[in-house]
């Protein structure tokens, strides 16, 4: 089984492939060992949207290159689905992606960098600068990690949240939710329910986006019913109970692309 176009898995804000820590976990190994022709995006973690966006453009003309493809789908989770959207309506890439998925993207807004940017100015400088430092060592060409927190201040309209960014590209969305008081005392759940905080009460959240700002496209709710949180959903710091569930969740979904022609 495969789909007609490969691929590709953007990773969101602070993620990188290091010795430490891998972007996707095991997700793209599974779906490759199931068929399915797998890439992941080496974008900068703490890049702008615009910058990753002009990087994630030069893997996927790249990968079509190489490939001698057509298109890409692209499955992105949190700010690597902002990124993938400007790079297909700003960069000329709409004819390039048949499918974008976005799973718990901030299409509009994070609350959590609004409390960020709300801080001391140059509080919020000084941790930034080590930050962009820390992230050029492992990697990161053009690291901006004030900026890229300012851009997730920003809330669209309601025709941009909910229309597709282009014709003919297929764009569907889906969010997760962290069952308050359900996990507190797990260590892997500890940094998502600490987060939660800064959402108002009353937002449903993975503990990072709140589920009203996921929608996007074709909203088609959480990705699994359950306690799931922004950073499992992507298999990190995952436990074994949930990990088949979220394995299947992945399987499923490019099941879909492939019965729809993708």
């Amino acid at each position: 089984m495969n789909t007609r176009y490969p691929i590709i898995l953007v990773h969101g804000m602070a993620i990188k492939d290091t010795f430490f820590m891998k972007s996707w976990g095991r997700i793209d190994r599974l779906l490759r060992i199931q068929g399915y022709t797998v890439f992941k995006s080496r974008i900068d973690g703490f890049g702008t949207i615009e910058n990753n966006a002009s990087q994630l453009k030069e893997e996927i003309v790249s990968l079509l290159e190489d490939t001698g493809c057509e298109k890409v789908n692209i499955i992105a989770h949190s700010k690597g689905g902002l990124d993938a959207k400007y790079m297909i309506t700003d960069l000329g890439m709409a004819d390039k992606v048949a499918s974008l998925t976005t799973l718990c993207t901030p299409h509009r807004g994070s609350p959590i960098a609004s409390s960020v940017m709300r801080m001391p100015r140059f509080a919020v400088k000084i941790t930034a600068f080590w930050i962009n430092l820390a992230y050029r060592i492992l990697g990161d060409k053009k690291p901006d990690s004030f900026k890229a927190c300012e851009e997730l201040t920003g809330v669209e309209n309601i025709e941009g949240e909910t229309m597709n960014v282009a014709p003919g590209v297929m764009c569907q969305s889906f969010s997760s939710s962290v069952t308050k008081g359900e996990e507190t005392a797990d260590f892997v759940m500890a940094v998502p329910v600490m987060f939660s905080r800064f959402i108002e009460k009353g937002r449903e959240t993975d503990g990072l986006v709140p589920r009203d700002s996921a929608i996007f496209g074709n909203y088609r709710g959480d990705c699994l019913d359950g306690s799931v949180s922004h950073t499992e959903i992507v298999d990190f710091m995952v436990r074994d109970k949930k990990r088949d569930k979220i394995f299947a969740f992945y399987s499923a979904l490019c099941e879909e692309l492939v019965k729809q022609g993708f």
